[in-house]
C-alpha cells in the first residue's frame, strides 16, 4: 500500500476529530552479519533482497495465541471487532546518531515519549501521545536545527489541532520551510529532509519529506510507512518535469540528491509558488495493534547500506537479547558503519510495549501425497518381484 493511502478506522480519522474510544486520554484506564553482541543459536539468514511489505499480516503465529483476522484482505482496514480492542501502545525509545566518515555532522533528532510532559504550556493536554522526528540537513546544520526545536510546537499550535491533523502537520511543515526564508540568522541556502511520526492513542500519523525513512516491524515483518523522495523516483521525477526541474545524474537540477526538503531557498521560487523542489510531506496513517512491534526512522546513511526487512530483523533479534530500544539505534548505526556507509547516521527505534517481542513458531504444513496412476503400477511391479 502506498504512502497517503487512507487506513484509519473512520472513528479515528486524524481529520475527522478526537475519538476517546481510539485516542483515550491519559487518566482514562536477516540475521546481521558477524554480530559481535549477538549469541543467538544459528539461524538461517533472512534474504538480503526480501521486499518488505507494506500492511501485511505475516503468516506467522505468536506461541499462545489464536490465528484471527484483523485486516480486511486488499483494503488494510481495521475490523470492528479490532477497533474496540482495549489494546493501547507503551512508547519508550532509543536514539543513536554519530558523524559517520564525514567531516561534520548535519542530522539532528528528537525523540518525546509522553507529549503531556514535554509541553509545559499545556499541562492538560488531553491524549497519551508521542512525537518522534529525524531531520537530515545538507549545506550546513541550520534548517535541521531550526525544525527539530520548532516543528512539534508549529503542529500544536496550528488551529486545526487536534480536529484536522493532517491538515495541522502539513501546514507545520510549511510553517518552518517558510521562516528558513525569513528569520535572517540562518543561512536560507541551507535545508533539511524531515520525517516525522506523531502517535496520538493508537493512531500514527507519518509525515515525510525526503529521503529518510520510517518503518514498522510487524511480527516480524518490515512494513515501509515511507516513500524516499529521491528525484529519479518516477512520480517525483514526473513532478519535477512539469514544473520545470531537470534531473542531472539523479540530482534535481543538478543541485541536490532529494526531491522534497524544507528550506533551500537558493532553489525555490517565490513563497506560495510550486515548484520543482517541494516541502509537501507525505502522509501515511496507521491504526496500531498487539502486532506492531517497533517503528524505525533513520536518515538515508543508514537506508543507502541496509534494506528495511534486515533493519527490522535485526532490532527484534536485539530486542528479544535485551529489550533495550537504545541499544538497538546503536547496533543499526554500527552494522551501517561497517557496511561502510558514507553519511552521518542517525536511528530512532521506538517500542510500542514494555515486553520484548515473542518468539515466532511457524505453523506446520501439512500436505497430503499423491501418486499418479502409472507410478501406482510401477510400484505394484517393484513390489511383486520382490
Amino acid at each position: 500500500m502506498g504512502p497517503g493511502t487512507d487506513v484509519w478506522p473512520q472513528c479515528t480519522s486524524l481529520d475527522i476529530g478526537y475519538s476517546k474510544e481510539c485516542a483515550p486520554a491519559m487518566e482514562e484506564d536477516e540475521e546481521p552479519e558477524d554480530s559481535d553482541n549477538i549469541n543467538q543459536p544459528k539461524a538461517a539468514k533472512p534474504p538480503r533482497n526480501l521486499q518488505p511489505m507494506r500492511h501485511c499480516i505475516s503468516q506467522a503465529m505468536l506461541a499462545g495465541t489464536s490465528d484471527s483476522k484483523s485486516t480486511n484482505e486488499g483494503t488494510g482496514l481495521k475490523s470492528q471487532q479490532n477497533e474496540r480492542s482495549p489494546y493501547l501502545p507503551v512508547f519508550r525509545s532509543g536514539s543513536c546518531s554519530e558523524m559517520g566518515p564525514k567531516p561534520y555532522m548535519e542530522d539532528e533528532y528528537i525523540c518525546v515519549d509522553d507529549l503531556r510532559e514535554h509541553l509545559d504550556t499545556q499541562p492538560d493536554y488531553p491524549f497519551h501521545g508521542a512525537f518522534y522526528g529525524v531531520f537530515d540537513g545538507h549545506g550546513g546544520i541550520d534548517a535541521a536545527s531550526f525544525t527539530k526545536r520548532n516543528i512539534l510546537e508549529f503542529i500544536l499550535e496550528d488551529s486545526s489541532f487536534p480536529k484536522a491533523v493532517k491538515k495541522a502537520v502539513k501546514n507545520a511543515f510549511a510553517k518552518v520551510d517558510h521562516a528558513l526564508a525569513d528569520t535572517r540568522s540562518l543561512d536560507n541556502s541551507s535545508g533539511t529532509t524531515a520525517l516525522i511520526a506523531l502517535i496520538l492513542g493508537r493512531n500514527m500519523l507519518i509525515a515525510n519529506a525526503g529521503d529518510s525513512r520510517a518503518v514498522l516491524g510487524k511480527r516480524g515483518r518490515a512494513i515501509e510507512l515511507s516513500t524516499d523522495h529521491k528525484p529519479s523516483c518516477t512520480s517525483e521525477k514526473q513532478r519535477i518535469e512539469k514544473l520545470g526541474g531537470v534531473i542531472y545524474d539523479g540530482y534535481l537540477n543538478g543541485q541536490l540528491s532529494v526531491a522534497r526538503a524544507l528550506g533551500d531557498w537558493h532553489m525555490k521560487g517565490p513563497k506560495g509558488s510550486d515548484g520543482p523542489l517541494s516541502a509537501e510531506p507525505e502522509l501515511e496513517e496507521v491504526t496500531l495493534n498487539e502486532e506492531d512491534e517497533f517503528l524505525i526512522i533513520g536518515c538515508d546513511g543508514l537506508w543507502d547500506v541496509m534494506s528495511s526487512q534486515y533493519a527490522v530483523t535485526i532490532v527484534r533479534k536485539e530486542l528479544m537479547l535485551h529489550n533495550d530500544p537504545e541499544k538497538c539505534s546503536r547496533e543499526l548505526v554500527r552494522e551501517a558503519s561497517k557496511r561502510n556507509s558514507c553519511d552521518n547516521l542517525t536511528v530512532v527505534v521506538v517500542c510500542f510495549s514494555l515486553d520484548p517481542p515473542p518468539k515466532i513458531e511457524i505453523p506446520k504444513m501439512h500436505r497430503r501425497r499423491s501418486i499418479s496412476a502409472e507410478g501406482l503400477d510401477v510400484l505394484k511391479g517393484v513390489l511383486g518381484n520382490v
